[in-house]
């Protein structure tokens, strides 16, 4: 199990999108049923996504890998990675992240859509 740790540009994209899952959930049903909204959808893609992260960062439903565009910010020689919150998605969510600073933590460097 791996602790996680946040950027403020990470924590502070987590914090909207929570935000916003909880803002649709306040909205009353159009109809008697009621559906997930999508905010609450992406919501929930990226919580579990984070979950699976912090449990095992190479889970198969992750496909992690390097990620090259960004540097490491603890140390610029060491790999930043990639894990796929959504798939097949136009402008699916992903989560960049790196190992340390310290053993056994994880940094979310960022959670953004894919350009």
């Amino acid at each position: 199990m791996f602790r996680l740790r946040w950027t403020n540009e990470a924590a502070a994209a987590y914090a909207s999108l929570r935000e916003n899952a909880e803002a649709a959930l306040q909205r009353p049903p159009v109809k008697k049923r009621r559906k997930a909204n999508r905010n609450e959808g992406l919501f929930k893609q990226v919580h579990k996504c984070l979950s699976l992260l912090a449990e095992n960062p190479r889970h198969p439903g992750l496909q992690t890998h390097e990620f090259r565009s960004l540097e490491n910010p603890f140390n610029p020689h060491e790999k930043v990675f990639e894990a796929y919150a959504q798939n097949r998605t136009p402008g699916a969510f992903r989560i960049f992240w790196c190992y340390g600073p310290a053993t056994g933590e994880i940094t979310i460097i960022a959670i953004t859509a894919h350009p």
